[in-house]
């Protein structure tokens, strides 16, 4: 049974270790309604640009544009967004998952993987998996539109070189505080979007040829598109870290409790111990 010395310790060092979550807590909190009030303002320029590229592709005939242009699929580029830090519960293992099964689905074609975050990069960099590119350390600050911007051009070079024939994105998609969901979508070659069943898509006026809109909107819709997914996992991680933050600061106080209550039983059956050694003095004399 430990001493009453080594369950103060104990006790001690739990008690250091709850500060510190209740700490990261705060901090995931705070950044997390910054995080979501990005995400929130960027969600509608990004529907908007994927409807009316979507709209302009319907009803024109000459999509000779290289981002729009479809060929047989052989090689195929997966942009995986993945965290910086650990500490956010299954955040990282949950993306990291979706990507094997992703692999495992497509063992057809030739996969390299683009690895934004230095979780998914780490881990598949020790399975021997080829990696196009990587960007580490992307989320160690505020998401900055430029790094998508980076990263798009790299993709869209890829693509138009045809040294890849198709790109997904796998991320985590924001919705609330304790829920997200795996997003996956195909962001090259761009496929326009259906209009639901018994509507119509907005018809616009252009005045300048579609060729034009296109050349100068694609390279946006890919930057946008790719800028958002950045926000969503950030977003989505700082909800996770603070929900696996909030899970450790409970129970660490469980467990004070529990070593708490341990103690106070070391210490009585010192004292019963104690007395029966004086009585039985006691009595003996």
């Amino acid at each position: 049974m430990p001493s009453m010395l080594d369950l103060r310790r104990r006790i001690r060092s739990v008690k250091n270790t709850q500060q510190i979550t209740r700490a990261m807590k705060m901090v995931a909190a705070a950044r997390l309604r910054r995080s979501q009030e990005r995400v929130l303002n960027a969600r509608p320029y990004a529907t908007q640009m994927r409807h009316f590229l979507s709209s302009l592709a319907a009803r024109t005939e000459d999509r000779s544009h290289p981002l729009l242009t479809g060929r047989p699929v052989r090689k195929v580029l997966l942009i995986l967004v993945t965290a910086d830090r650990g500490l956010a519960g299954a955040f990282n293992a949950n993306l990291i998952r979706a990507a094997q099964k992703y692999l495992a689905e497509h063992r057809d074609v030739e996969i390299s993987i683009m690895a934004a975050g230095r979780k998914g990069r780490d881990f598949f960099r020790k399975r021997q998996v080829p990696m196009t590119a990587e960007y580490a350390n992307i989320f160690q600050r505020r998401v900055e539109f430029p790094r998508a911007q980076e990263v798009a051009a790299h993709v869209i070079e890829l693509y138009s070189k045809q040294e890849v024939d198709a790109v997904d994105l796998i991320y985590s998609e924001f919705k609330s505080l304790l829920t997200a969901r795996l997003g996956q979508i195909r962001l090259l070659p761009f496929k326009p979007e259906e209009a639901p069943k018994g509507e119509t898509l907005v018809d616009y006026i252009y005045e300048q040829p579609p060729e034009e809109i296109f050349a100068h909107l694609l390279p946006r819709y890919i930057e946008s598109q790719i800028y958002l997914a950045l926000l969503e996992s950030q977003a989505s991680e700082f909800a996770a870290k603070m929900t696996a933050m909030d899970t450790a600061t409970r129970n660490a106080t469980e467990l004070i409790g529990s070593l708490t209550l341990n103690m106070n039983r070391v210490r009585q059956a010192a004292i019963t111990k104690e007395l029966i050694e004086i009585v039985s003095g006691a009595a003996a004399l």
